[in-house]
């Protein structure tokens, strides 16, 4: 048995459909396309700020940063493939205060 995942009524088959429909916007009109000519960089550009300015999508932005963060903070050690290093303990010099001369 596997899992379904659903946003609304509709299933995320990928990760691309996953984003499309929490988003409720196509994931290459933000990020573009390989090969799009100066031209259609523009049009997508001009349609991306339409969006931005409807009310509907307001939250978009805010949205995008949520669903970012949530996934680096799930997925951190595979992002970063971090790995904790004990730090080195100090040395401490010996001091020279009241040395006789």
């Amino acid at each position: 048995m596997s899992m379904r995942t659903y946003i609304g009524h509709q299933q995320a088959v990928s990760a691309e459909d996953f984003v499309e429909l929490a988003l409720g916007t196509p994931v290459e009109l933000w990020l573009g396309v390989d090969g799009e000519s100066d031209e259609e960089r523009a049009a997508r550009l001009d349609a991306a700020r339409d969006i931005l300015a409807d009310p509907e999508f307001r939250n978009l932005p805010d949205d995008v940063a949520r669903i970012a963060a949530e996934v680096i903070e799930a997925h951190a050690p595979e992002l970063f493939n971090v790995v904790l290093l004990a730090r080195p303990a100090r040395r401490r010099r010996p001091s020279r205060r009241g040395a006789a001369a």
